[in-house]
């Protein structure tokens, strides 16, 4: 070809070229590649052309284009399919009769341009776009636990957000109390990374980093994450994070549990409170009343002054002071007054009150307390309320009217808070026993403990007539009880044992009789009290009666009945006879005897 020719070939090609780029009408452009969309482990269903088109697809090569380079992966022929060697070779399979191509166990791999060549009156390819999708795993996120500080000139790392094996890679939005952050300069910095898996999942690290404030200490952090899947866009959340915000204390103040009246006898909590985090370094001061100077208190390793018991040397005047030991700064709290109210003891005049029967008695109770106090007097042995007032008036007394009586001095204003003092009224007399003669059931040669019991003013002394171990407790300051250990023996059954009680003023004694029990069956300690064996006209006790068998009184009854019924047959015998007289009065009298 001479020079000439070449300069021609050279303009019509470079011709044609033009026409193409330039789009000129009647020249074949390239559609679009037809999409479709499948999940992770799904099945991709890839058609050799859309489905309203004609023509016979028995006959096609099926190609994977990987960086613009094409690589034959499945034949049809006749509608039969084979698998070319490979990536794809066990995961291909045809469907409706050779028009369809499926692709199972879809991986992010597989996102590519799958391209189909039919064998038509005239060859023809059809492009798909296969795209692949994975939800991520749920977020999570780990707060910086070490915390930030509002004094720090650079934003603070406030928490890390991971989206593990998503494809393709989420899109990550970070929030504060539900509202959105986006990157400001010097404020807020978001700092997010990626990492492709061996299995083609993207794993998302985003870091949030944030000037903090003093209102952030209770804000909630979060992350979300957006996604898309072939059924639409999605969304993840993690949990909410509170990042510790620390920040110099402006205040403090003293609080004190319980709240309320205090009173004696309480365990009181005085704790100093910041509005700083960390809380600076606390110490309690309690104001001298002689120097009027606030003296350090002892506090507990919280800084804590636990007052237990509470007395009333507890109140005063205490502050809280709050050392930053970051800054060095000092802060002292308002002083706050702690009342501890008290009652103090109580005393009764006289202390030890003693009188003769008949005559009179006053008895007075004082106590003092930085409250109203009310007053009143109750009995002992009955809790009997008395009186109301500090002043108790006894009148004409009688021998019952000794023992104890007790005086309550209370705080109306501050439940619970009371004192109470215990005052024995002794009544002069010779001494008194319950009972004057006992009788005891024992056996011989048995350990028996005689028991007796005296009550009288001046306490009165016990003496036993017989040998034996005696032992005394006092009842109360004008009883006493003495219990003598002794053998049964014949001489003592015969003597019985005498309890003699004495005091300056007379004597009195108790007798007890002794019984041999060979037969019974009660306990050593059944004793049986004759009705007129009382010792004292006002005692109170009554006959101890021994139990009797019930079967004993059954045949009793029995054999009564039957002697009315034999005298009854008798009486009727001597009446038939003649042998009693049959006048009108025999003859009640009769009737009267049969019907008992």
């Amino acid at each position: 070809m001479g020079r000439s020719g070449l300069i021609c070939a050279f303009l019509i090609a470079a011709c044609c070229c033009c026409r193409r780029a330039a789009g000129v009408p009647g020249e074949a452009e390239q559609p679009d590649p037809e999409l479709v969309e499948v999940e992770v482990g799904g099945t991709a269903l890839l058609k050799c052309g859309p489905s309203h088109s004609p023509g016979n697809f028995s006959h096609a090569d099926w190609f994977s284009v990987h960086k613009e380079k094409p690589t034959l992966i499945f034949l049809v022929r006749q509608g039969q399919g084979q698998s070319e060697p490979g990536e794809y070779q066990n995961r291909l399979s045809l469907q409706d009769q050779g028009t369809t191509l499926a692709l199972a166990r879809i991986t992010p791999h597989d996102e590519r341009i799958f391209l189909c060549q039919g064998k038509r009156p005239r060859s023809q390819e059809h492009r798909i776009q296969l795209r692949v999708y994975k939800a991520p795993e749920e977020p999570l996120i780990q707060v910086n636990a070490l915390g930030i500080s509002v004094n720090s000139e650079e934003p603070g790392e406030v928490a890390t957000c991971v989206g593990r094996n998503g494809y393709p890679l989420p899109q990550v939005t970070w929030y504060k109390n539900s509202q959105s952050l986006k990157e400001e300069k010097n404020r807020v910095h978001i700092q997010s990374s990626q990492i492709v898996e061996s299995s083609g999942l993207y794993t998302l690290r985003s870091v949030l980093k944030a000037q903090l404030t003093k209102e952030d200490k209770d804000a909630q952090f979060y992350c979300e994450l957006s996604y898309r899947l072939p059924s639409g866009n999605h969304m993840k959340e993690s949990r909410e994070v509170t990042v510790p915000v620390f920040y110099p204390a402006e205040r403090v103040w003293l609080e004190v549990e319980p709240e309320g009246m205090l009173k004696e006898g309480d365990r009181v909590e005085i704790r100093c409170l910041a509005d700083g985090n960390p809380p600076p370094h606390f110490s309690i001061g309690k104001q001298n009343l002689s120097t009027r100077e606030m003296e350090e208190e002892r506090t507990d390793d919280n800084g804590v002054l636990v007052l237990e018991p509470a007395r009333k040397e507890h109140s005063g005047l205490y502050e809280c002071q709050g050392l930053d030991l970051e800054s060095t700064a000092s802060l002292l709290s308002d002083q706050q007054e702690l009342v501890v109210n008290y009652v103090s003891e109580v005393r009764v005049s006289p202390a030890a009150p003693e009188s003769q029967e008949g005559s009179s008695l006053t008895l007075t109770c004082e106590a003092e307390s930085n409250q109203d106090l009310e007053f009143q007097w109750l009995r002992e042995k009955t809790g009997k309320v008395l009186a109301k007032g500090p002043v108790l008036q006894l009148r004409n007394l009688k021998r019952e009217a000794g023992g104890g009586y007790r005086c309550v001095a209370s705080v109306p204003s501050v439940p619970g808070l009371n004192r109470t003092q215990l005052v024995n009224v002794a009544i002069f007399g010779s001494p008194w026993m319950a009972l004057r003669e006992r009788k005891m059931w024992v056996k011989e040669n048995s350990v028996l403990n005689l028991s007796c019991e005296a009550s009288g003013h001046p306490r009165p002394s016990i003496v036993w007539s017989v040998d034996g171990t005696a032992s005394e407790q006092d009842q109360d300051p004008q009883s006493v009880l003495s219990v003598l250990n002794v053998l049964v023996t014949p001489e003592l059954l015969e003597t019985g044992a005498e309890c003699v009680a004495s005091n300056s003023l007379g004597r009195n004694t108790t007798v007890i009789i002794l019984e041999l029990d060979s037969n019974r069956t009660t306990s050593l300690s059944t004793s049986t009290i004759s009705p007129y064996a009382r010792a004292n006209s006002t005692s109170t006790e009554k006959k101890l009666t021994e139990p009797e068998s019930k079967g004993v009184v059954i045949v009793a009854v029995t054999v009564c009945v039957l002697v009315l019924a034999v005298l009854g047959a008798v009486l009727y015998f001597f009446y038939k006879k003649g042998k009693l007289p049959c006048g009108r009065s025999g003859k009640q009298e009769m009737e009267r005897n049969t019907s008992i």
